[in-house]
């Protein structure tokens, strides 16, 4: 079915009936609706959800009164239903005293498309955090589109309500609807396929679970289903000295383990974002039935992508941090928990008698040596990929990393094999801003010789942090890859004709004199072994030493290229 105005009555009303009935999941029996046109579908919904008491006013004011009194009564959410304009702005004396005594309301507030904003249209005001800090959360829905997945739109709907759970106040969800906004229901079947899972039960999208505060979060029923399955274990960023705990997990499973390379550790699968882009080795990973991920932000595009590629029976994501770390929206329990604590939870309760599926995918082990050895064996003189592909084998266990953004940490995942090493990187908003005050930070507090590795863009544009390094009493190695510019520019499709004006931005500059500036040690090995030799005589020397690899421009590009083409069409199983 096509997304044009036909279709936009009948998605508006899909949408709000999916909000609806993932609210009617986290407990809402009471809804409380004014009249108005452009929250119709809302209303509609209601009415055809047959699961919620509806009750009405034509006042907003008191709308929202009367659903805190609902609220207050039977201590449960209750949501409200207003037309865009000032019906929204009349609900605020109810929101603020929910915000100070807890009452759950959930808000959702009708609005014009965000075209129609600002322009002059009728019944059109700012409505986008109209209630300030008096909520408890806040999410902007867009117009509905089928660009975006229902799986999207359930785990925003989930993720606000866990945080109403956790600390009670109203939570707002600000609905864009496109007219016409009457109109017959379509067939929508084929988009809803990625939520089929969810609509033939009853639980709600995404499980969240606050390990920390409830105790024990382990479903030992659930669990020991879950060990007879084919499974993955994936090891995000994670705080320093976690790994081991979810290394053992994996090894009591029988289970491939995917480290990111903010894990702090490595196993025998590798190098797994060049071979999953083998056919062959993908559909043995998608095998798969169960996930069990630690941490977040993981730098693979091609792991992302195996995420999102299917629905999964199982796929539990585990982290301390009540944030959203799921891009793909394909978690289905999250569980807010200390990483080792919950990974040992696991492993007592792992029993070694069905050992069907242990080790199901044990040959992919020969896909990543061979990959690995592409890298390490393909490139025998000093570029950015041999580079990777040796360095970390040059680190010792006492060594902090701190690894930079754009092409390096891309290049580690991709060829290296990360040593057990605390790992620290800026993969929040992956900027490239600040990387040498981030590293001189960790450095001062764990007051260990530390290898940071960056670009020459990044080093660029935090060049006066370099003075932060001056008298540190550990040695610091800095590697900078200068490769003339923004060379992940040549891994993206970018504009061939405006690639190195307005993407690479070429310099032409080295970092001797930079380093001599700010009295640091400096060198710019020509060859691998040069390179081995300047790291390690960096990192038994007190005081920081800038180590330069010069690259031509391009070349790391053209690498990888050569790189995927071999192993995408290779005999790796």
């Amino acid at each position: 079915m096509s997304n044009g105005v036909s279709t936009r009555a009948a998605l508006n009303q899909l949408w709000a009936g999916l909000m609806l009935e993932e609210l009617v999941r986290h407990g809402v029996k009471h809804i409380c609706i004014a009249p108005g046109s452009r929250s119709t579908p809302l209303t509609l919904a209601a009415a055809k959800n047959g699961q919620l008491a509806i009750h009405t006013h034509f006042d907003e004011r008191g709308l929202g009164f009367l659903a805190l009194g609902l609220a207050k009564a039977t201590a449960e959410p209750v949501a409200v239903v207003v037309t865009s304009g000032t019906a929204v702005a009349n609900l605020l004396p109810s929101v603020a005293e929910s915000g100070l005594t807890g009452e759950k309301l959930v808000l959702l507030t009708s609005d014009r498309p965000v075209e129609l904003i600002d322009c002059g249209a009728n019944q059109a005001i700012r409505q986008q955090g109209i209630f300030s800090s008096h909520v408890t959360a806040f999410e902007d829905i867009p117009s509905p589109t089928q660009e975006i997945s229902p799986a999207w739109l359930l785990s925003t709907v989930d993720k606000a309500m866990y945080q109403q759970a956790q600390r009670g106040g109203a939570v707002h969800f600000n609905c864009h609807y496109p007219e016409p906004l009457y109109g017959e229901e379509g067939d929508f079947s084929a988009y809803l396929q990625p939520v089929e899972h969810w609509q033939s039960g009853q639980a709600r999208f995404t499980q969240y679970i606050d390990a920390e505060r409830n105790g024990a979060a382990v479903d030992l029923e659930h669990w020991q289903q879950l060990q007879g399955t084919k499974g993955i274990v994936i090891a995000g960023r994670v705080a320093p000295n976690e790994f081991a705990a979810i290394n053992t997990l994996a090894k009591a499973l029988g289970w491939p383990l995917l480290a990111d390379p903010q894990a702090g550790g490595s196993s025998d699968w590798a190098g797994f974002d060049v071979w999953l882009q083998n056919d062959e080795c993908r559909q043995q990973l998608l095998q798969a039935d169960a996930i069990i991920q630690f941490g977040g932000r993981l730098v693979s595009k091609r792991l992302g992508q195996l995420i999102g590629a299917k629905q999964w029976s199982h796929y539990w994501l585990v982290d301390p941090l009540a944030v959203a770390l799921d891009p793909s929206f394909a978690a289905t329990v999250r569980i807010q928990a200390n990483v080792p604590r919950f990974a040992e939870q696991l492993i007592e309760h792992t029993g070694s008698s069905d050992a069907t599926y242990r080790g199901w995918a044990d040959c992919l082990k020969a896909a990543s040596s061979q990959c690995l050895a592409s890298a390490r064996d393909k490139y025998t003189v000093l570029n950015e990929v041999s580079l990777a592909a040796h360095m970390m084998d040059w680190v010792e266990r006492d060594t902090t990393l701190f690894l930079g953004n754009s092409l390096i940490v891309r290049l580690l995942d991709m060829c290296g094999r990360m040593p057990p090493a605390a790992t620290f990187a800026n993969r929040g908003a992956s900027g490239i801003d600040g990387l040498i005050a981030t590293a001189a930070g960790v450095q001062r507090a764990n007051q260990q010789p530390m290898l940071c590795v960056l670009g020459d863009t990044s080093l660029l544009y935090d060049l006066n942090s370099l003075a932060l390094l001056k008298a540190v009493n550990q040695p610091v190695v800095v590697v900078v890859t200068n490769n003339d510019g923004g060379a992940i520019f040549d891994l993206l499709p970018v504009p061939d004709a405006q690639k190195d004006s307005l993407y690479r931005m070429p310099h032409g500059l080295s970092f001797e004199h930079a380093a001599g500036m700010f009295g640091l040690a400096y060198a710019s090995p020509g060859t691998l072994a040069e390179a081995k030799l300047a790291i390690e005589q960096g990192l038994a020397t007190e005081g920081a030493t800038v180590v330069e690899i010069k690259t031509p421009a391009g070349e790391s590009g053209k690498l990888l290229r050569e790189l995927f083409g071999e192993i995408k069409h290779a005999t790796l199983l």
